[in-house]
């Protein structure tokens, strides 16, 4: 290819301007992004594209559709006029519709399912050991699959990821690895180098990273050094060994993108780079292969197969059989020779590398594990045999040792010993047939420095000879850019005002990594308690471990997981936090995702809502209410639509579920709510899902604030604070739907008295004494331990449990309360008649407030302010990254107490538990966690829409700078998007002061989003890609990053967020006419964005 054509097809991938419709092309400031080609040092030039064979046709060539050279874009916006909104959009409203279906291919693969609760089959419940990674490449799963960047169908019966060799490695690269819940010193932890870079809401195009190192992977080493670490020591993770110095790695890059209107046809891309100063060989084997569904029916089911065929130009293609899908292909182009920095092609540019077909079947290989017989020639781990000779079996045994050098299980029940194939033995089937298949990509002597390799791909339903894009790399390359283009134009809608470049890649990275941690979950609950009839039974006693009470459980679904490595389940309160952001690109899989846990295939029959896979029966935040309601209401602020089925479809569920609180976590009827463990973990000085060594019973603060909040959203949360939360939720939904039913008003009524009476209980019975959750002194709410009549004591542990308090809040609107005659005279009523109930443990609620507003609030401004001063103080709760989950107070000053001979004490941990309590792996007395500060945040909204101007608060406390409670919740926010966002030196606190990924130009683009963070320095801790619910960042950058200084600099004392609630802003209210709100959004022009948090909006 002539250097002119080169230099044209860079500028038309990587540079951008908009076209003649003004419709935005590519952003060039988008470095983390696009894939870089690598530039010559002599002679920069603009980043190249992948190399493509010589036969490939140079030029501005499109894929052209009816005679036209335009891009689909601009055939739609033409089509459409004043009704485009974006191609994404389209394709979200005909997945909707049901006209295509844009989701049927997507991300669903997981990363880790070996070790999951779902695989095992063990007598005493340790899934870690029952199947480990060893395992992995050679036992055929039962619920679901693996892989490296892999998508597959919705129903996981067609999987695709990668495979790669760096011909140092004793096994193939196929799946992530990590140290298990036994090794690591803080718990399992994943111990790669990976990225979710890029995913649009239906997966039209999206792009992941793995770094795959040169050396020899450092399996033993980092098992051994986390196994003899202990839990004050740092974990042991892979750049602290030696396998990336030099960088001497690959950046291994996948890109997905579908058709412009045909979701079938996947075109698939992975462009490897070297990074190391010298040459190296790579092979690169992307996988496709089915999801074991015959190995356990009694009656093996018709059976799908996979073959080996070719077209008349010699492209090599995988046949794809299956009797509940169509037929597809998986072709396999031939690719150019490896390029070098230089732009030029290593050895002959005319010669192009063929992939290998390899076959063979996804059945164990139980001679290797076990030396029994196995049920097929070819088996599971037939590729590694194949291309590894190392890794084949020695004649005569089997191979039970794992790489760490540690024995694996054998099954229940032996089976007879055949004897070792001889050495010529084909692992693979020789007649390219199986239901596992790979094309075995070599590509050797890639230059160092940026040389790399490309691998082009198509997964179609269309005949081989019919597709242009297969003979021309650059129409199959065209597609993949202009759907990165419709992935900008998308983000780009998503932004409103000035956001940092930097910023905008942590929000879309953030979105992203939601958007690749959906995942199949699958999970037959009769099944796997009783077995599979083909398989050994399981041991008698293992029904009794775990999940026994979940028989009606029947789970076949795509769920947003919060970490599709550490924690691939769904986990139930991480589901709702994940649902906020996932409204902004896709409200329809948001609403999914909360409805579908209140189904009768998920709920149990008495309204409990399943936790998570290790104990579906343990008690989480009763926050599902809540988002359920945001959900709603960001559609409604974002498009205009009001989905009033949903919200009555879930709130009818949650009724259910609002009653098993009840009657299961008040169990003295007196609506103190005890909880439990409620996500928390450790924060407690004991371990709050275990009965107190001391005896009595817990009276948590923060159980009963999640009940009242939970009713208060009902608006139609288990400390008392819980309790209270869930009540303002369904309070709130209760006069939504009410607006719509009558019935609704009757139901918000009930809901306000519950939670009068919780609040209440805020101060309770202890014999003929009443004692409080309250400290007077010390101005904060404590938990409480009741040891019977008259002996209670307080727990003075500053934590979330006395700030969580703060989230029953809600402001009714006179338009509200006016709406409603019946609700107005009974809350009046309640006022008026029980002012013993309502006063005590309450806001005022007779004092309207800005605009005769009324709160209800556990809070009133006496305590909240004493609260937040607090709250706000930097030598407690606030840090310069967000609201630590323990008070700084206890680093110098731990709180503990002495229970039969035992200490048990609270103390201030910033990093990483000290505590084996819950697995160890993570840690509530310090860090800070964005779920809980997400909700604080709005609670101080809601404040301020009561209070106003009126409130002024210093912060940070003895600083002198006063604000008022809008500006406090937007400084939290500030201080939470600065653990992502770049300092003034270029560091992100989040990687925690490592040079390599804050300056390495291959590393500092990518962002990590940790689990929680050190409440001192905000290093990520935790999970490494829980994007789940500490996404919600992207929500906080596109409410309030407009604003945002960089970390680490002043801050100017400003009126920040004045403009929200311009009085001169006359925008009409949802109840119309007369009834106004007294602020909608910043402006008029932001009436549909999320910078508006009125009342309407909240």
């Amino acid at each position: 290819m002539s250097s002119d054509s080169i230099k044209t097809l860079q500028q038309k991938l990587f540079r951008g301007t908009e076209d003649s419709n003004g419709i935005q092309q590519t952003d060039s400031r988008d470095p983390g992004l696009t894939i870089q080609i690598p530039k010559a040092e002599l002679a920069p030039l603009a980043p190249k594209p992948p190399p493509k064979t010589s036969k490939a046709v140079s030029g501005d060539l499109k894929i052209q559709e009816n005679g036209s050279t335009k891009s689909y874009r601009q055939r739609l916006s033409e089509s459409l006029g004043v009704d485009y909104h974006g191609v994404e959009k389209y394709r979200l409203l005909q997945d909707e519709n049901r006209e295509r279906h844009w989701k049927r291919w997507g991300p669903y693969l997981s990363d880790r399912q070996w070790a999951t609760v779902r695989e095992d089959y063990s007598d005493n419940g340790d899934a870690w050991s029952h199947f480990p990674h060893e395992h992995s490449r050679s036992r055929a799963y039962r619920w679901g699959e693996d892989g490296i960047g892999g998508i597959s169908d919705s129903h996981q019966r067609l999987c695709f990821s990668l495979a790669v060799w760096n011909e140092q490695d004793s096994i193939l690269k196929e799946r992530l690895f990590g140290v298990t819940g036994h090794q690591g010193n803080h718990g399992e932890d994943v111990k790669e180098l990976y990225y979710y870079l890029d995913s649009t809401p239906t997966h039209s195009y999206m792009k992941f990273l793995y770094k795959y190192p040169q050396r020899r992977y450092p399996y033993e080493e980092l098992v051994n050094e986390n196994l003899h670490r202990d839990r004050n020591v740092e974990e042991y993770e892979i750049l602290d060994t030696d396998v990336f110095d030099d960088d001497r790695y690959w950046d291994v890059f996948m890109e997905y993108a579908k058709d412009e209107d045909d979701p079938d046809n996947l075109y698939i891309r992975i462009t490897s780079y070297n990074r190391g100063p010298d040459p190296a060989t790579l092979h690169i084997i992307p996988q496709l292969w089915f999801r074991n569904a015959w190995s356990w029916p009694a009656q093996k089911p018709p059976m799908p197969s996979l073959s080996a065929a070719a077209t008349d130009d010699d492209i090599s293609y995988i046949k794809v059989k299956h009797p509940e899908m169509g037929g597809n292909l998986l072709c396999c182009l031939p690719s150019p020779p490896p390029m070098g920095p230089d732009g030029k092609f290593v050895g002959d540019e005319d010669a192009v590398i063929k992939p290998d077909l390899l076959f063979t079947e996804n059945n164990t290989n139980f001679r290797r594990l076990y030396g029994g017989m196995n049920q097929s020639v070819c088996v599971k781990d037939a590729f590694h045999d194949h291309i590894i000779p190392s890794h084949r079996p020695q004649r005569g045994r089997s191979d039970s040792k794992g790489l760490d050098g540690s024995s694996t299980p054998r099954p229940a029940v032996s089976t007879p010993t055949c004897e070792a194939p001889p050495l010529e033995f084909p692992f693979v089937n020789p007649e390219k047939r199986g239901t596992k298949s790979a094309a075995h990509y070599v590509f050797r002597d890639v230059p160092g420095r940026g040389g790399c390799a490309v691998v082009r791909l198509k997964l179609t339903p269309l005949s081989p000879n019919e597709d242009r894009s297969l003979e021309d790399e650059g129409a199959f390359d065209d597609v993949i850019e202009e759907r990165r283009e419709e992935a900008n134009e998308f983000y780009s809608s998503l932004l409103f005002g000035p956001i940092s470049d930097d910023l905008k890649q942590v929000m879309r990275q953030a979105l992203g990594g939601m958007l690749w941690t959906k995942q199949f979950y699958y999970f037959v609950q009769k099944e796997w308690i009783e077995g599979d009839p083909a398989q050994p039974p399981p041991p008698p006693g293992r029904q009794h471990i775990r999940n026994k009470h979940w028989r009606h459980m029947h789970i076949e679904d795509i769920l947003s997981m919060p970490d599709k490595w550490e924690y691939p389940f769904f986990a139930a309160w991480d589901t709702a936090f994940h649902c906020i952001p996932l409204a902004v690109v896709d409200p329809v899989f948001a609403k999914k995702q909360l409805d579908i846990l209140t189904r009768e295939w998920y709920m149990k029959p008495d309204g409990q809502i399943p936790a998570y896979e290790w104990n579906f029966s343990d008690v989480n935040p009763p926050v599902h209410a809540w988002a359920t309601f945001r959900v709603f209401k960001i559609e409604r602020k974002l498009t205009g639509r009001e989905d009033i089925p949903f919200l009555e479809r879930v709130f009818q569920k949650l009724l259910l579920n609002f009653t098993w609180w009840v009657n299961r976590k008040d169990s003295g009827g007196n609506n103190v709510f005890e909880g439990g463990f409620l996500g928390l973990d450790n924060i407690g000085v004991f371990n709050r899902s275990e009965p107190l060594p001391t005896g009595g019973n817990l009276r948590q603060a923060d159980g009963t604030a999640w009940m009242a909040f939970y009713c208060l959203n009902m608006r139609v949360r288990v400390s008392l604070a819980f309790a209270m939360y869930s009540l303002f939720v369904r309070l709130n939904i209760a006069l939504e739907l009410a607006k719509h039913n009558a019935v609704y008003e009757d139901i918000a009524s009930k809901f306000f008295e519950h939670f009068i009476f919780i609040a209440d209980a805020m101060t309770y019975k202890s014999g003929d004494n009443e004692s409080s959750l309250w400290n007077e002194e010390d101005g904060m709410y404590y938990d409480a331990i009741e040891f019977g009549p008259g002996n209670s004591v307080q727990l003075p542990v500053r934590s979330l449990v006395s700030l969580i308090p703060l989230y029953a809040t809600l402001v009714l609107e006179p338009a509200v309360i006016n709406r409603f005659p019946g609700f107005k005279k009974r809350m009046e009523w309640f006022i008026d008649n029980r002012p013993e109930i309502s006063g005590r443990n309450m806001a005022n609620m007779r004092a309207g407030g800005r605009g005769e507003r009324r709160l209800l609030a556990l809070a009133g401004k006496e305590r909240l302010v004493r609260i937040l001063e607090k709250m706000l103080d930097e030598d407690e709760f606030f840090s310069e990254y967000g609201i630590r989950s323990l008070s700084k107070l206890h680093k110098e000053k731990p709180w503990g107490m002495q229970v039969n001979g035992d200490w048990h004490e609270v103390g201030y941990w910033p990093g990483e538990s000290h505590s084996g309590m819950f697995g160890g792996n993570s840690n509530w007395r310090g860090p800070i966690w964005l779920a809980v500060n997400f909700l604080l945040i709005e609670s101080l909204q809601r404040f301020y829409q009561y209070y106003g101007d009126e409130l002024q608060v210093e912060c940070p406390t003895g600083s002198g700078e006063y604000m008022n409670l809008v500006e406090v919740a937007e400084e939290i926010q500030h201080r939470i998007i600065h653990i992502f966002g770049r300092d003034i030196e270029g560091k992100r606190a989040t990687n925690g002061g490592n040079v390599k990924l804050d300056h390495d130009p291959h590393f500092r683009d990518y962002v990590s989003f940790h689990e929680f963070f050190h409440g001192d320095t905000g290093r990520g801790l935790g999970a490494s890609h829980q994007t789940g619910w500490t996404g919600l960042v992207a929500y906080h950058i596109l409410q309030s990053g407009v604003h945002c200084r960089l970390p680490k600099t002043p801050r100017t004392p400003r009126s920040l967020v004045n403009h929200y609630f311009d009085e001169t802003i006359d925008t009409q209210s949802e109840y119309g006419g007369d009834n106004q709100s007294l602020y909608s959004a910043m402006s008029a022009l932001e009436l549909h964005t999320l910078g508006d948090i009125s009342p309407d909006a909240l």
